[in-house]
């Protein structure tokens, strides 16, 4: 799934962030059918927002989970904020943190950026997807 294809390399010849790299291939991963207009929302969360706030991987997963699992207004079901709250929290088990400034500095590596990163973003990401 989405793994699989972040693993692979899915946008490195595109130059994607973090959070377009999440959010385009969950598109293709998970069969979205979102439009290309919706698909550059992601741009403006890599990098933490471009502030390395909050990971972008995390706030592309975020996106993806509404996607799915919001019919409506957000406020009118608890899911979406249970699931929010389980990615984020597995995210932090095995990062430590969802800072962008945390994890540059203990998990971005000079050869391969933040790929572990976006790695584990898309492997949570996947396991809630299915569920």
């Amino acid at each position: 799934m989405l793994r699989d294809l972040i693993q692979d390399g899915f946008g490195e010849k595109e130059d994607f962030n973090c959070a377009e790299k999440i959010l385009y291939g969950a598109n293709i991963s998970y069969n979205l059918n979102l439009s290309p207009e919706a698909l550059k929302l992601s741009t403006g969360f890599g990098g933490g927002m471009a502030i390395e706030s909050v990971c972008g991987a995390l706030t592309a997963g975020i996106m993806v989970l509404s996607h799915r699992y919001v019919e409506g207004a957000g406020h009118q079901n608890n899911k979406i904020k249970e699931i929010n709250q389980r990615f984020f929290r597995e995210f932090i088990a095995e990062m430590d943190s969802i800072k962008c400034t945390h994890l540059k500095l203990t998990h971005r590596k000079e050869d391969i950026g933040c790929f572990d990163i976006v790695l584990k973003a898309a492997e949570i990401l996947d396991k809630l997807m299915v569920k």
